[in-house]
């Protein structure tokens, strides 16, 4: 069953992820890089080398769902490897941009004024 995706956090981990490991691999992941809870419903993201798998887990009352879709043309929109290991935390917006292959990573600059000319 598909969580109710606007009462949960959702966390992409930036950079290619290993597509062969499965869902207890991908929920040590989470445990040792993120401390993050993984037993709270959260939605968890990873992304093959090629960008043109995705797989999400989560926890749902009583084990690992593991979703996985692959494109069978074109990419995921995917940020590349940060610097830190936080994980990257997404909007229920940017889920579904980032599953309709939108690239809202490269957004309009924010522009800052001081005054009219």
């Amino acid at each position: 069953m598909w969580p109710e995706v606007s009462r949960l956090r959702i966390y992409l981990r930036s950079g290619p992820t290993d597509m062969r490991k499965q869902a207890y691999s991908l929920a040590a992941l989470v445990e040792q890089e993120w401390k993050a809870p993984l037993f709270s419903g959260d939605l968890f993201l990873f992304c093959g080398k090629s960008k043109r798998v995705l797989k999400i887990l989560y926890w749902d009352r009583n084990g690992f769902c593991l979703w996985t879709k692959r494109l069978e043309r074109g990419t995921f929109p995917w940020p590349g490897k940060q610097s830190t290991t936080e994980p990257v935390v997404l909007t229920e917006e940017e889920l579904a941009m980032l599953l309709e292959g939108i690239d809202f990573w490269k957004r309009f600059p924010e522009l800052q004024y001081s005054r009219l000319t």
